[in-house]
């Protein structure tokens, strides 16, 4: 009992020790907070004298800790008197007059133990003193809390509580002592533990009353983690009071089972502590019933900007939006849709979510509603009040997607940037005001940095083209000086073209302008003024392009049936240029004992169909979604990246599409939608075109 009392009161001390720091450095001198200071000061050098009279039994140190305990006490009386005064004004003196009362009979019966100890009295008057004390204690709590206007009680709830189950401890403790004129031993020994534990409701209320003057803050991390500390500890302690019964009425069996008992306890703490969805229940818990506002704004903020200033741990900024957003609400991912070049939003970012592959027009309903209204769409409560929404229809794949929660819109200052669709949260979370303000403000950051990265890229892709653009310059000067070289040849051939040297001469300088013009023409794409489109037969264009390849192998085979004629209205020698650019890309992937085939068909919906297939090397998934379409990305080594670019460019002009199927190792399936002409408009055309020769 000895050793009990003498950790007790020394874990009390090392507690009110720190405390007494923190409160230092948090004063701004106020007189709560200097009072408060000097209180948690003296139940510190109390509780460490106690803890030296356990082993020093010899005067002056029980005497001294019994002067320290009268002393403590009086200061924690001056404390609740000064939160008192503004409520009373001049009525505070009768608490002051009992307090001073209270103390004073507890000094008069510490020096009558002190000087007369030999005198033996049916009741030790200090043990009614003390009694007197944890009365007084009680009263004081219960008019400061009533005093107190409902709306202002909340912040001194805590040190009611803690303060009122300290004086109840003291009642039970001297009431008993008086009852049987003696002191338990057993409730002595952990008085200091009992008002260590007071600590924390002290400090809580401490933060919610800056009249106090004190900048004292309890984060949140700091309460969930020694929550779950101490959720962990009790969970603890039941288990090994239950292994200790189940081994003492167990007999033979006993040991055995308490093992297994105290394994499978460990595991499911384990399995508690890791669990995302307990973490996130308590959380929610914490912040529901312990502070004012469901956030720590200051720690969230931080955490949000870091998340979106520096992608780390593999994520990109597409992942680590949808993670800062995710765990705002405590879900577990989501993905992200981002407006692409082409006015349309398509699947950027993903985040433990199943890919989908579901493009959403910019003129859709979801998307309308996104821009105009900027609402975040609760899922759930769409479903259960779909007239909050104003007659909004939800697309099907969005209705239909696994454990969709919310759609949170990324608006930018002038347009709809993109949205992300949030998963299911771990713990039962309500989405208030607060939440709704709070994704909101975050959405807007979020945009910003979406923003600036999508305007990052177009300029570096733009600063490509002007590179681009100069290595063009010096191509044509270098046809210039190959034109000048031919063009003397020409001039000289009226004069020596019937010399054999010449000949020879004129030989070796066409063979060195066809070679270096050939050079030229893989590092520059041919850019020129093209007239206006006319209707043109893309059979015949397919025929020509294959024709053109059949000295390539593998050799493009032309499936049947093919459509007598199907007319577009394009412009015949582009059009030509990226069929046999599309068909070139499949030749290039395969090997010689390959296959390449070119199927030409008309679709119901009025459009020709393109098919260009391979069993080439393929492309990857995260290639075909995030690298193709772009300029200056490619999978050649010689390639210049642009060719997919100015195809799926100028389809989208004249109204047509380009899909790419493909896996690695497997090949590829380009697919060439082009809109046809019906007769009347193939005639006009065929009509304008003979006017116009």
């Amino acid at each position: 009992m000895l050793q009990l009392a003498f950790w007790g009161y020394g874990t009390a001390a090392l507690a009110f020790f720190f405390f007494g720091l923190y409160v230092f450095f948090a004063w701004r001198g106020g007189l709560p907070g200097g009072v408060l200071l000097v209180a948690v000061v003296l139940s510190c050098l109390w509780a460490a004298t106690e803890a030296s009279s356990v082993y020093f039994t010899d005067a002056p140190w029980p005497v001294l800790g019994v002067l320290l305990d009268c002393l403590r006490g009086a200061a924690w009386f001056v404390f609740l008197i000064v939160l008192m005064r503004p409520l009373w004004g001049t009525r505070v003196r009768w608490p002051a007059y009992l307090a001073a009362g209270v103390v004073g009979s507890q000094l008069a019966s510490l020096a009558f133990e002190v000087f007369m100890p030999g005198i033996v009295l049916p009741i030790r008057p200090i043990l009614v003193a003390w009694l007197a004390h944890a009365v007084v204690g009680l009263m004081f709590i219960e008019h400061l809390y009533r005093a107190l206007p409902d709306a202002s009680r909340w912040g001194i709830k805590p040190l009611c509580i803690g303060l009122g189950a300290g004086y109840i401890f003291e009642l039970y403790l001297f009431a008993d002592a008086a009852l049987f004129n003696r002191i338990d031993v057993d409730v002595i020994a952990v008085r200091g533990v009992a008002h260590a534990l007071l600590i924390p409701l002290i400090a809580l209320s401490g933060t919610r009353s800056p009249t106090w003057t004190l900048r004292m803050a309890v984060s949140r991390e700091v309460v969930f983690h020694s929550a779950a500390l101490a959720a962990a500890g009790i969970y603890l302690l039941v288990i090994a009071g239950v292994a200790y019964y189940v081994r003492y009425f167990g007999e033979s069996w006993g040991r055995a089972l308490q093992m297994a008992l105290l394994f499978g306890g460990l595991v499911l703490l384990g399995a508690l502590l890791f669990s995302g969805s307990q973490r996130a229940r308590l959380k929610v818990l914490l912040s529901k019933h312990l502070f004012p506002y469901r956030y720590d704004y200051r720690t969230e903020w931080l955490r949000f900007t870091q998340a979106l200033a520096s992608a780390d741990k593999g994520l990109d900024l597409g992942q680590s939006v949808v993670k800062a957003l995710s765990d705002l609400v405590e879900s577990p991912g989501g993905a992200l849709w981002l407006r692409d070049s082409y006015g349309k939003f398509a699947p950027y970012a993903r985040l433990n979510r199943p890919a989908a592959d579901v493009i959403e027009s910019m003129d859709s309903e979801l998307c309308r509603f996104l821009d105009e209204r900027e609402w975040i769409i609760d899922l759930e409560e769409y479903r259960s009040r779909p007239r909050h929404y104003d007659g909004l229809v939800l697309p099907d794949w969005l209705s239909s997607l696994p454990d969709a929660w919310l759609v949170i819109p990324l608006r930018s200052t002038d347009s709809l940037l993109g949205f992300v669709v949030l998963a299911t949260p771990r713990a039962p979370f309500d989405v208030d005001w607060e939440v709704l303000d709070l994704l909101k403000t975050a959405q807007r950051q979020a945009a910003g940095y979406l923003e600036r990265m999508l305007a990052a890229e177009a300029l570096l892709e733009a600063r490509k083209f002007d590179s681009f653009n100069r290595m063009s310059a010096f191509i044509v000067h270098d046809l210039k000086n190959l034109v000048a070289q031919l063009s003397l040849m020409l001039k000289n051939a009226e004069r020596h073209g019937h010399k054999p040297e010449f000949q020879q001469d004129m030989l070796e300088t066409v063979s060195h302008v066809e070679s270096r013009m050939r050079g030229l023409m893989t590092q520059l794409q041919e850019k020129r003024p093209i007239d206006s489109p006319r209707g043109v037969d893309i059979v015949q264009i397919l025929r020509s392009v294959c024709e053109s390849k059949r000295c390539q192998s593998p050799v493009v085979q032309l499936l049947d049936p093919l459509p007598r004629q199907a007319m577009v209205l394009a412009h015949r020698e582009r059009l030509e240029r990226i069929i046999g650019h599309v068909v070139q890309n499949a030749l290039d992937a395969t090997n010689e004992d390959g296959k390449v085939t070119a199927q030409l068909s008309l679709a119901g919906d009025g459009r020709a169909s393109l098919v260009i297939a391979d069993t080439g090397c393929g492309m990857s998934a995260d290639f075909l979604r995030d690298r193709l379409s772009r300029p200056f990305q490619t999978t050649k080594a010689s390639g210049m990246g642009i060719g997919v670019f100015e195809t799926r460019q100028y389809l989208n002009e004249i109204g047509g599409d380009l899909q790419f199927e493909s896996e690695v190792g497997r090949g590829t399936r380009a697919t060439i939608l082009l809109p046809c002409l019906s007769d009347g408009r193939q005639d006009l055309q065929d009509g304008a075109s003979e006017i116009h020769a």
